[in-house]
């Protein structure tokens, strides 16, 4: 029986209007503390303070532009005057770009004005952010682009940095690719623990485990993860959405398609290099999925010069 679930279902893309702004301007806050107050040390500051900004006088404005020191794919621009909110509602920026552009070497792309302090202040916490976010959507349009002439989607992970998932899940997206699952919350996905807790317990099948499964969350998809063709069979048997093939080798990986026939879709993961992308590309899987253009990626050079 073919998925209940479309392609489409089962790679997202987030969009900046769904992130949760409160959640945003947490974490915009936290940085601010962390560089002005020492948030995370037993002795941290009670009042914010940039005692090197202190002999700028506060009647000063100052004009800044933002500008690549490389080419690299643009992420991160809406959170640009979010950050600038919290140190000064009076500081503005313009800019004529969105995130998911190539940027080129020494472009500007947006144009900060308002008070010197305060836009001194925000700088390396802005910088920080762009150039992160950067960084990954950057990295991820490297791998994105080995599969633009596939029918196979480039799909990212749960290994996000703590508390950052969303806007790296974002950056991906930014980068060309797609959403694997949010969390623990919006997919069945079993993998090789879960499989090895229930064959210790042998009360109810595996096929039974996922039909309550079902029963409970109609609305979800079921994907299982196999590391051998041998698991195949009974694994297809359970009627899943998709099959994600952990660590196969190409001709398993070409195995694995043929059984399973458009059954259910296939997703290949474990150890995903760009190398391994020009060789998966043209196997017909539905999806590759890989951590590394987030946990491997490297911030991108921007600037901000004065004006």
């Amino acid at each position: 029986m073919p998925s209940r679930f479309t392609k489409n279902a089962l790679s997202q893309k987030l969009t900046w209007s769904r992130i949760d702004l409160k959640y945003i301007h947490s974490i915009i806050s936290q940085a601010k503390s962390e560089d002005m107050s020492g948030l995370g040390l037993t002795d941290a500051l009670n009042h914010p303070l940039d005692v090197t900004s202190e002999i700028i006088p506060n009647a000063d404005k100052g004009k800044a532009a933002l500008v690549a020191r490389q080419p690299f794919t643009l992420c991160g621009l809406p959170l640009v005057p979010l950050i600038l909110e919290h140190y000064d509602p009076s500081l503005t920026f313009q800019t004529n770009h969105q995130d998911g552009e190539s940027i080129a070497d020494g472009q500007s792309f947006g144009i900060l004005e308002g008070p010197s302090k305060s836009l001194l202040q925000a700088e390396r916490i802005l910088l920080n952010f762009l150039q992160y976010l950067s960084g990954i959507a950057t990295t991820t349009k490297t791998f994105s682009d080995c599969l633009s002439d596939s029918d196979t989607r480039l799909l990212d992970t749960r290994k996000t940095t703590p508390l950052y998932r969303i806007l790296e899940k974002y950056a991906f997206v930014c980068g060309g690719a797609y959403n694997h699952r949010y969390g623990l919350y919006d997919r069945i996905m079993l993998k090789d623990n879960h499989l090895a807790v229930l064959e210790s317990n042998k009360a109810l099948s595996l096929a039974e485990h996922l039909k309550n499964l079902r029963s409970r969350f109609p609305e979800l998809p079921i994907q299982i993860e196999i590391d051998s063709l041998e698991q195949l069979e009974s694994v297809l048997a359970t009627n899943p959405d998709c099959i994600l093939l952990d660590n196969f080798s190409i001709s398993d990986l070409q195995e694995a398609i043929r059984i399973i026939d458009r059954e259910a879709f296939t997703e290949a993961s474990g150890g995903i290099t760009l190398d391994h992308l020009a060789d998966l590309k043209s196997l017909g899987l539905d999806f590759i999925s890989t951590g590394a253009p987030i946990h491997q990626s490297q911030w991108v050079d921007i600037g901000l010069d004065w004006l």
